[in-house]
């Protein structure tokens, strides 16, 4: 049972690799499922069988994606010393990952349109939801912003 197991959560990731790599660069519109069972290196049938449709798929690619982009911007926040300079050098690093490229793509261009706002935000509001008004309310009480209602400024 095990192996099975193992079977399965390996032809997911193969699956999702690849979805993330033609999402990425050929956009949600410009990918079939035959690239991505190629890409993946298994039968069609097999990405069906992990994924009802190409949606399900992106979703479960959008959702890696931005789980990986939040970690990205911890490990950038963390260099900074202070809550106001990690802030700005997460913020920078989010702009700079999601300009353009692979990520821009899957994340602001392809995901709002394909998963639906609602959707978008529910799984934004899971990985990102949280951060930014714990650091304003952090950086008000070290003083360095002057205090204020932190929801309507993290939704800028």
């Amino acid at each position: 049972m095990a192996k099975q197991a193992e079977r399965r959560a390996a032809t997911t990731e193969a699956i999702l690799t690849a979805a993330r790599r033609l999402f990425g660069t050929q956009g949600f519109a410009a990918t079939t499922m035959d690239e991505i069972a190629a890409g993946a290196g298994v039968a069609k049938g097999a990405v069906y069988h992990h994924f009802k449709t190409k949606e399900a798929v992106f979703e479960a690619v959008f959702d890696v994606v931005s789980r990986d982009l939040v970690a990205e911007i911890d490990r950038a926040a963390r260099t900074e010393k202070d809550v106001l300079a990690a802030m700005v050098a997460g913020t920078q690093h989010y702009f700079a990952a999601t300009a353009k490229g692979p990520t821009g793509q899957i994340i602001l261009r392809d995901g709002p349109a394909v998963l639906g706002w609602e959707r978008w935000r529910e799984i934004d509001a899971k990985h990102f939801g949280g951060k930014m008004p714990r650091a304003l309310f952090a950086a008000m009480e070290a003083g360095l912003i002057a205090k204020q209602p932190v929801e309507p400024l993290a939704r800028l």
